[in-house]
């Protein structure tokens, strides 16, 4: 159960010294127990103290740290009730079972996802590299073709031997995915030794549990676990209640983050693999191992799980700059819309089909829609000419055609105050009626 500020209150040094930065040491106790702040911050609890608060009033699920990536710290099982914190991440799966130029072109391809989608840098993570034999010097060798691509690996590995060759030529950013209910102790002694995250698996979640608790036991608590079952509704059975046992029943032994191999469930077929990569980022795959990734699987992904990790209350916006589409120079004219990242895609896609050269310039509307940033006063003239004075488009562009929206028409005279020399032109009321539009322009 959680502790309540009162609970803290009660093991705290009672001093009003204000040094936290709170009014009262109550004032401070709240804010620990709500986790807004730091047991830290107190300078008079004992450490013995801040060890155990700290453990109290930490998520339910445990954050594993993989290089630069986060995994787990999750304080609620959906969206709607608090803000998801860490992202999926995705693998592309490699194997001692393929030649060494299937190796290599499933490394180089993976490498070709790689774009940027409002602000975030869309990529794959993970290299998952499985091992089916027992040679040492093989499985390093793949290895070392995987760290050399530069992303973040995890291991597969239940060979002790081989895992030891392998971490040998990984790096730090690793997860070695090699711990059963019989082999816990030596896989243990092995990741601990090197400094990464374990990764648990066995062939039922009792055996599961029953190998985390021997893990934690020994005092390894920097662990994932793997819960791909048989079949995918084994394995979404084993992903929800492994989450729910974290976070409703509050049982921490269960409180990791969790990898899906969607490739073996998926068995070959690319569209089933992209189905279940969809039904694992909802619930509740921390890390997705897929069998290849391509754009057409990535743009969907990748653009759900970013619905999916944005805080709500935090709108989801586009840079504020000058895109010029369709090979577009300065020569070009002008089309103005708000910065809201749905609006743009929409406008963008339907500007670039009318396959007419445009600078679409997009103005600072704090994330709203255009007839909801123009009520707002967000989205009027003199924003327009502060983005015009910001992005020094008058040096930049020397056409002076400007299409602003249909929606705020009312706009045109006044933006031509703002803007002499511009001729302002009225776009229609819809984005898909922007190619005929464009086609249609003088």
């Amino acid at each position: 159960m959680a502790l309540k500020g009162l609970d803290i209150f009660k093991l705290s040094p009672k001093k009003n010294c204000k040094e936290c930065g709170s009014p009262t040491c109550m004032a401070f106790c709240m804010k620990v127990a709500q986790g807004a702040i730091s047991i830290d911050k107190c300078p008079y609890f004992s450490d013995d103290a801040k060890a155990m608060l700290n453990e109290q009033t930490a998520p339910p699920m445990k954050t594993i740290a993989v290089g630069s990536h986060k995994l787990g710290g999750e304080t609620v099982l959906y969206r709607h009730e608090k803000t998801l914190v860490n992202k999926n991440l995705y693998a592309v799966a490699v194997g001692t079972t393929l030649s060494a130029e299937e190796v290599d072109a499933k490394l180089a391809d993976l490498q070709k996802v790689d774009y940027e989608r409002i602000g975030e840098r869309m990529y794959v993570e993970f290299v998952f590299v499985a091992n089916t034999q027992s040679d040492p010097a093989v499985y390093a060798e793949l290895v070392k073709k995987a760290a050399a691509t530069g992303r973040d690996l995890i291991l597969e590995c239940w060979d002790v031997e081989c895992a030891k060759a392998a971490l040998e030529v990984a790096g730090k950013n690793v997860i070695l995915d090699g711990a059963t209910p019989d082999n816990w102790e030596a896989m243990n002694d092995i990741a601990t030794a090197a400094g990464v995250v374990l990764g648990v698996s066995a062939t039922s979640l009792s055996d599961l549990y029953d190998t985390v608790k021997k893990l934690e036991g020994k005092g390894n608590k920097n662990l994932v676990l793997d819960v791909t079952g048989k079949t995918a509704k084994e394995t979404l059975a084993n992903a929800v209640l492994v989450r729910r046992t974290a976070i409703k029943d509050g049982d921490r032994s269960f409180g990791y983050p969790s990898i899906v191999n969607v490739a073996r469930l998926a068995k070959g077929d690319d569209h089933l693999q992209t189905a279940y990569a969809t039904l694992f980022t909802e619930k509740y795959g921390s890390i997705l191992v897929m069998e290849h990734m391509t754009y057409a699987q990535a743009l969907p992904l990748y653009g759900l799980r970013q619905n999916i990790f944005t805080d709500p209350q935090k709108p989801m916006k586009v840079e504020s700059k000058i895109y010029p589409l369709n090979g577009a120079d300065e020569n070009s004219p002008c089309a103005l819309t708000v910065d809201f990242a749905l609006t743009y895609f929409l406008v963008s896609g339907e500007l670039e089909r009318s396959n007419q050269p445009v600078n679409l310039i997009i103005t600072d509307a704090s994330g709203m829609s255009v007839l909801t940033a123009w009520a707002a006063g967000k989205f009027s003239s003199s924003t327009v000419k502060k983005t015009f004075e910001t992005l020094d488009i008058e040096n930049k562009i020397k056409n002076r055609t400007l299409i602003i929206p249909g929606k705020v028409a009312v706009m045109k005279g006044e933006i031509q105050e703002k803007l002499p020399g511009w001729n302002g032109d009225v776009g229609p009321l819809e984005a898909g009626r922007l190619p005929k539009y464009m086609n249609d322009m003088e």
